[in-house]
């Protein structure tokens, strides 16, 4: 069931605990460990779900190694992100590692993605574009809120109605990348 909880003030608190241990499984196969998704904005509503980045130089065996011998649920099937109208459709710049939290652990959606891909910068620039325009957090709030009470037990509706939604703030938050020089 799709739940919208009000902004927790421990969610980035939960993230730092997380991330410090994902430090300690992949060592200098992370790249870099970022907060993103709708938890790493503040006041902004959300699943109850901590959504993590790691970035990494490429999509190497080892780490879904490194990761499920520590618990992590590796989702094979969940193998690309969705693609914004406009972009490059290229099958591989989309590529990703899926994983859920260790068992009895704090949920959470691991995302690996390669350093420079279009989707290794979309949830960064997403994430920095609504801390910067809180109206747009409010209105994503809103429409979340909005699909999650039609579509409460189907997940794959949520998604299919929620993505192009974010399409249309991808454009917003290129163009405001471009003014601000905006730099993940």
């Amino acid at each position: 069931m799709i739940i919208i909880s009000p902004y927790n003030q421990k969610w980035p608190e939960e993230f730092e605990i997380i991330k410090s241990s994902l430090q300690e499984i992949l060592g200098d196969l992370a790249l870099r460990i970022d907060h993103i998704g709708s938890t790493s904005v503040p006041g902004l509503g959300a699943k109850d779900i901590i959504d993590i980045q790691i970035t990494v130089r490429k999509l190497d065996p080892e780490i879904e190694r490194r990761l499920t011998r520590a618990g992590y649920q590796y989702w094979g099937s969940i193998a690309h992100d969705h693609v914004p109208k406009g972009e490059d459709e290229n099958p591989r710049l989309w590529e990703k590692l899926f994983f859920n939290q260790p068992e009895s652990q704090r949920r959470a959606n691991i995302h690996v993605r390669a350093d420079g891909n279009p989707n290794q910068i979309y949830p960064l620039l997403f994430r920095d574009y609504l801390r910067a325009h809180p109206n747009s957090a409010k209105s994503v709030e809103l429409i979340k809120h909005e699909i999650a009470k039609r579509h409460a037990n189907d997940l794959e509706s949520y998604y299919d109605i929620k993505d192009p939604v974010y399409d249309l703030i991808w454009d917003a938050a290129l163009e405001w990348a471009r003014y601000t020089n905006w730099k993940p």
